[in-house]
């Protein structure tokens, strides 16, 4: 037996992104969509719903409303951009609370943690065991979101040239432009196929097929010139060998 998911969100991105990683977990079945609070309480009235990802966020109804209404029909985890609601999720028994942007590995454990709640009232159908691995394993994303300022955009992985970290913030370079985003590299680079990127210094990310040359411990990309940092150097170039 799968867990049946609703998500509820009125950022059509956000769905989409949820919904990605919902495909990605054998253990999860995607049941429906909304961008409306209303109507996602009559799709809990009119399906069997196990768990919902809830936006806190939305006109009409917010988040934490739409819990009171539903009552405990669903379990529910919390999908939001602002931490000052944590406490008033957790009193409604939510099982997690995730903050936006979401990484994957952090969404695999909410929904192994909804797996543990829910499976005891379904002994006799065991959920189907998985890993994060071997979802990760299954990713086959040509994309990622990354969150700017003002939206949520989507970067086509084949575009990216290197990513630089900027204390807090990431630089991705693409070939038309430049996206700051607030996050950290090392939460970028769990998002990206090792196949295709790999860490050489401290602060910088590069794409193996945009490297022009490689010279004196420098990696040419176009006219930008990248350091390779010395604990990644061996490392480096182990990867180039074996391309």
């Amino acid at each position: 037996m799968n867990i049946k998911c609703l998500i509820v969100d009125d950022k059509p991105l956000a769905i989409d992104i949820l919904a990605d990683y919902i495909k990605k977990i054998p253990f999860l079945e995607l049941a429906a969509t909304t961008t409306n609070p209303i109507e996602g309480l009559n799709i809990l009235r009119t399906q069997t719903i196990h768990l919902v990802f809830l936006d806190i966020q939305m006109p009409e109804l917010n988040g934490l409303q739409f819990i009171k209404i539903a009552g405990k029909q669903s379990k529910v985890i919390l999908t939001t951009a602002y931490s000052k609601y944590a406490l008033d999720g957790y009193e409604h028994d939510v099982i997690d609370y995730l903050l936006k942007p979401i990484a994957f590995d952090r969404f695999y454990r909410a929904a192994e943690k909804a797996m543990h709640v829910l499976q005891p009232k379904n002994a006799d159908a065991p959920f189907p065991a998985a890993s994060i691995e071997n979802a990760e394993r299954q990713n086959t994303a040509t994309y990622l979101f990354v969150k700017t300022e003002h939206r949520i955009q989507k970067v086509n992985l084949a575009d990216i040239l290197y990513i630089e970290g900027l204390q807090n913030y990431i630089s991705i370079q693409t070939g038309a432009d430049r996206i700051l985003s607030l996050q950290t590299l090392k939460k970028v680079e769990e998002q990206l196929p090792p196949a295709g990127f790999i860490r050489v210094h401290k602060s910088f990310i590069v794409a193996f097929k945009h490297i022009t040359y490689i010279e004196r411990s420098r990696i040419f990309i176009g006219e930008a010139i990248i350091p390779i940092g010395d604990s990644y150097r061996d490392g480096f170039y182990k990867r180039i060998g074996n391309q």
